[in-house]
């Protein structure tokens, strides 16, 4: 194995022991040594790959950011029809309904720590004004190519992403009684309803 890849496989065994640390423990309580002996890798490897332990932590929820504005980018290349993007949406939702399982003490951890750290902060909610951003601009696509009713683009970007950001707590959360994997897609269908310019542009 080279170098290269001994490094890279390094960095990805404490990342998923960070993942591990900080649910069972909390940011605050899961300690640098917590994560090495996790990891199998001495502090020496961890400093290399990470100044910080609030740097792993960033580095965590960027990796999460970065997956779902590489999922949206893919998208908007793909498809020109808006309604037919949001209907992609929700199958990236159910993507991230599978990584939410479990993790809320993590997703928890994420939010907590923006209330008290600046850094953390812009780290965390930041992307949220990039998404709403990003449906802004589809839904105002959407308008002029006829497909969606002239609305008002930000509030409805602010609904897509407040419902988002709500499925993947409660799925995280563990909400019993519910068939998560039919939520993103119908809770989509629900959304286009109101926002549709004609019952089926579509056709």
């Amino acid at each position: 194995m080279s170098t290269q890849l001994r490094s890279l496989e390094t960095r990805a065994r404490i990342l998923a022991a960070a993942v591990d640390q900080f649910i069972r423990f909390g940011y605050e309580a899961a300690s640098v040594d917590q994560i090495c002996a996790a990891a199998g890798v001495s502090k020496g490897a961890f400093y290399h790959h990470f100044p910080s332990k609030q740097a792993l932590f960033l580095a965590l929820l960027e990796n999460w950011i970065q997956d779902l504005e590489a999922s949206f980018e893919t998208i908007r290349d793909e498809v020109d029809w808006v309604p037919k993007r949001f209907e992609r949406i929700a199958e990236v939702l159910c993507h991230v309904f599978e990584q939410a399982a479990g993790r809320a003490p993590l997703y928890l951890e994420f939010w907590y720590q923006a209330t008290k750290d600046l850094t953390a902060w812009n780290a965390s909610f930041g992307p949220y004004q990039r998404f709403h951003s990003i449906f802004a601009e589809w839904i105002e696509e959407g308008i002029r190519q006829g497909s969606l009713k002239p609305v008002d683009a930000n509030l409805a970007a602010v609904t897509l992403v407040s419902l988002g950001v709500g499925l993947v707590l409660q799925v995280a959360l563990k909400q019993e009684g519910i068939e998560w994997g039919r939520i993103p897609q119908g809770a989509m269908d629900l959304l286009l309803e109101g926002l549709l310019a004609s019952p089926d542009p579509l056709k």
